[in-house]
């Protein structure tokens, strides 16, 4: 990988989040890792529900950090593994699934072992919703590697590592029981085996007989003594046993995780220390909160889904949201789909013009990983979506008519992200904006402004430039009794468009046309007679 000597010199001393990020791993490595081995990244997954933009914002955040590292050291190897914890037992039944029932008769057992709910042709569970992580991962084109739980305990890749858990069986508890509750502790291991008649996995006291040979002893269910091998998949670890395993067993060197897990990653720490490793690097972010204030959970489904994102908005404009301010709680749900999408563009405009060190705090930089499209709109997504929310626009193809009167050279073929963003403003104003909006009828002083506004309109060309627009507008709305002109605008949104907020007025009448604006101010008027 080439950088760009400007962009690497900006990098050692910029501010921006993923480069303070970076240079924690050039300390824990200050001459590389041993034998030229990659930097190692992970992100972790819970397919006990369907993913939702969280589990895609710890993906995307990582790979930004993995981007700043490889630009501060000139390309040095790294590798991201997204790894899924498709062994764990379904503790509950997630509400946003179908045939609840029959995953209700399978609780208790390994995620890859249940059968799939969902009518696809995955084998399990788990199955379906790794391929729905890993179908979006390939698609937004990240590079990662897919690791599971059960693959790697199936297998057997995860033996050795489980006897260094089982010899170091003591230590770990040492660690764990002074964090459990007097409950918890009698029946915590480190280690929990998967019945032999049910298939679930136990939550029970688990005596080591030979941690070379692998050999555990533990009550069944029904209060048989087992003593079986808790290789091959018969067992798997407790989850922070878990975690720091695998941490160690793949040499993980960053993390990030939400800061409901910081005191698990305190107690993985430890245990990674005792089993001859040692805890990654890593940033602790807040959680995305939905419409409401609360935690997003894939069990609630309380969440965005990644294809409800995608129906309103451009990939890119998720990945510009979830850049920003990664440390703070934010709220995650559609309303701030337009805002994200035009401040996505309008950095993006920014970018060409900016010097090197301006170029790495922009988002831009982060989202296209250095590669940032020099591509523009000759509109915006609020505009868009003002103009699709008219009766009868409500069509991909006619508003194309109507864009092309601004970009007259432009088309679907030529242009595809803003075919893209007309067709998302169709979908976002057929389901969000058109269902709310009702105009309402001019009060007298209303009319009086709006007939002076249709007779300026009619003076002027159609292809009258929206700043020139914009001035007729405002010089009209001087003209008559309007305590400001932030009260003139809103008469004009609530009167011909039907909200109470709306776009600069000019642009719209430029797209929209000036004789179908003056079709509006009629209808608006025709409302008052």
């Amino acid at each position: 990988m080439s950088i760009d000597p400007d962009i690497r010199a900006a990098a050692q001393t910029s501010k921006a989040w993923p480069y303070e990020e970076a240079r924690r791993l050039i300390k824990r490595w200050p001459d590389g890792k041993p034998e030229g081995a990659p930097m190692v990244f992970e992100t972790g997954y819970g397919p006990s529900g369907l993913p939702h933009i969280g589990t895609f914002n710890e993906v995307l955040r990582t790979t930004m950090v993995r981007r700043a590292y490889e630009e501060l050291t000139d390309g040095a190897p790294t590798k991201l593994i997204a790894f899924s914890d498709d062994m764990d037992g379904l503790r509950k039944v997630p509400d946003n699934v179908p045939n609840r029932e029959m995953l209700a008769e399978h609780l208790g057992k390994p995620l890859s072992r249940i059968p799939n709910p969902f009518e696809s042709d995955h084998d399990s569970f788990a199955a379906h919703n790794n391929a729905m992580l890993r179908r979006f991962l390939d698609d937004y084109g990240f590079d990662y590697e897919f690791a599971s739980a059960s693959d790697k305990y199936n297998s057997g890749a995860f033996d050795d590592a489980l006897r260094n858990v089982m010899r170091h069986n003591k230590d770990i508890l040492d660690i764990m029981l002074p964090t459990l509750r007097d409950e918890r502790r009698a029946t915590y291991s480190p280690i929990l085996p998967v019945s032999p008649t049910t298939g679930r996995v136990l939550q029970v006291p688990v005596e080591v007989l030979d941690a070379d040979a692998g050999m555990i002893a533990f009550e069944d269910e029904d209060g048989t003594r087992v003593e079986q091998s808790a290789l091959g998949g018969q067992a798997k670890c407790q989850w922070k046993v878990d975690w720091a395993m695998r941490w160690v067993a793949l040499g993980v060197d960053y993390e990030m995780y939400g800061k409901d897990l910081t005191d698990s990653g305190v107690q993985s720490g430890r245990i990674a220390k005792v089993l001859g490793g040692r805890k990654p690097e890593g940033m602790i972010y807040e959680m995305f909160l939905d419409a409401n204030g609360e935690k997003i959970s894939k069990s609630k489904g309380n969440g965005l889904s990644i294809e409800e994102w995608l129906t309103y908005g451009s990939q890119e404009s998720l990945a510009f949201y979830i850049y920003r301010e990664p440390r703070k709680a934010k709220n995650l749900h559609l309303g701030l789909v337009p805002r994200a999408v035009d401040e996505y563009w309008q950095f993006r405009g920014n970018y060409p013009d900016q010097p090197p060190e301006k170029k790495l705090g922009n988002p831009v930089h982060h989202v296209h990983g250095g590669d940032v499209p020099s591509t523009t709109l000759p509109v915006t997504f609020g505009l868009l979506l003002n103009l699709v929310s008219l009766p009868g626009v409500q069509d991909k193809d006619l508003a194309w008519k109507f864009v092309q009167r601004q970009a007259p050279g432009a088309s679907p073929e030529s242009d595809p992200e803003l075919d893209e963003l007309i067709g998302l403003a169709v979908n976002y104003a057929r389901d969000f904006v058109v269902p709310g909006l009702k105009r309402r009828a001019p009060a007298e002083h209303e009319r009086e402004a709006l007939r002076d506004l249709d007779e300026e309109l009619a003076k002027i060309a159609e292809d009258t430039a929206a700043e020139d627009i914009q001035t007729i507008v405002f010089e009209v709305g001087k003209r008559h009794p309007f305590d400001n002109l932030r009260l003139w605008f809103k008469t004009l949104y609530e009167t011909l468009l039907g909200s109470e907020q709306g776009p600069r007025m000019g642009s719209f009448i430029a797209l929209y046309g000036v004789e179908n604006t003056r079709k509006l101010i009629a209808e608006a008027l025709d409302m008052a007679a």
